[in-house]
């Protein structure tokens, strides 16, 4: 098989609440092996059966501020009203891109920004919308097992992020999680063969002879 030197992919999913890009995530790390997931950093304490380094780095307050003034994270945000803090770091991302692997983000359209200002080259984005608000809420009632109010509120953030559509490279709807799936896979796979993302191709071509 022909293989040409290339640059890796930073592959960003974002959605609403409820819109399944976690569910199309995880598809994708099953059916694209040299897809690998951006395993962010936090404050916060580790929750019964998450695994340092897997599902998140837990780091303390203090190396997470020295790690903002150095310059180590492509994005971060605080929630909670300001209690706990997630980062993505700067070191992994940028060493996966140079050895050609591909990388995708689950984050939300405010990190989606932020990261594409830091690797404006390296960023194709996926904005995953749901078929319908009703679908989009009666997936949040069965994942949620929240109160009514509760509920309404979290489809106003919904409505507030669907807005941000238009600043995405790609928009997939979620009606089916196969078909939206390979959409994502698609797009992903028309990325890695861009010719600007293949700097061994000159050479590939020269030696066509």
């Amino acid at each position: 098989m022909t293989v040409i030197a290339r640059r890796g992919v930073c592959l960003v999913l974002s959605a609403p609440s409820g819109a399944g890009k976690t569910a199309i995530t995880d598809a994708l790390l099953v059916h694209e092996p040299a897809l690998e997931r951006s395993v962010s950093v936090t404050t916060r304490q580790k929750r019964l059966g998450e695994i340092d380094g897997v599902h998140y780095h837990f780091i303390t307050e203090a190396v997470f501020q020295d790690a903002v003034r150095d310059g180590a994270l492509l994005e971060w945000a605080r929630v909670l009203q300001g209690t706990h803090a997630y980062g993505t770091p700067r070191a992994p991302v940028e060493q996966a891109l140079a050895e050609g692997r591909d990388v995708v983000f689950d984050i939300d359209w405010q990190g989606h920004l932020l990261l594409r200002d830091k690797l404006p080259a390296d960023v194709v984005s996926v904005f995953i919308l749901p078929p319908d608000l009703k679908a989009l809420r009666s997936r949040l009632v069965r994942r949620a097992g929240d109160d009514e109010a509760e509920i309404e509120r979290r489809m106003r953030v919904a409505r507030d992020e669907i807005s941000h559509w238009p600043e995405f490279d790609h928009v997939v709807v979620n009606d089916d999680l196969a078909v939206a799936t390979d959409a994502v896979r698609s797009i992903l796979h028309a990325a890695r063969v861009a010719t600007g993302r293949l700097p061994g191709l000159p050479g590939f071509v020269e030696g066509l002879g």
